[in-house]
């Protein structure tokens, strides 16, 4: 069975399992939700989402990694570097079936660039 709400249909098993990886991790989807329509820093998220700030660091590397997570960057005014992350992804579908795994990744129609 395969559900299709205007995403893409992931094939790879690993990568399938990966994804629900993240998804299990409550601070990973409260960075997605968080940067779903704006654009944050690690410091926003850490505040907004009480996340400590090593652990945002961390999460918002794993989900740029497995490219669900967007950076932006720029340089402030005293030369330091400055990095907004966003989500890709609008949802994450998954369904268990008879044995199967149909996991779909619905992109985040919102501008990635802010």
């Amino acid at each position: 069975m395969q559900v299709l709400l205007h995403g893409k249909p992931v094939q790879e098993e690993t990568t399938k399992d990966v994804l629900l990886e993240i998804m299990a991790d409550k601070y990973s989807r409260a960075i997605l939700e968080s940067t779903m329509d704006v654009s944050k820093s690690a410091l926003e998220l850490s505040n907004d989402c009480g996340i400590p700030i090593s652990t945002a660091y961390r999460r918002v590397q794993q989900l740029h990694t497995h490219k669900l997570l967007g950076i932006s960057g720029s340089i402030n005014e005293d030369g330091k570097k400055y990095f907004l992350y966003k989500s890709k992804i609008k949802s994450i579908v998954t369904c268990f079936n008879n044995g199967m795994l149909d996991v779909e990744i619905v992109p985040n129609s919102v501008n990635l660039q802010d």
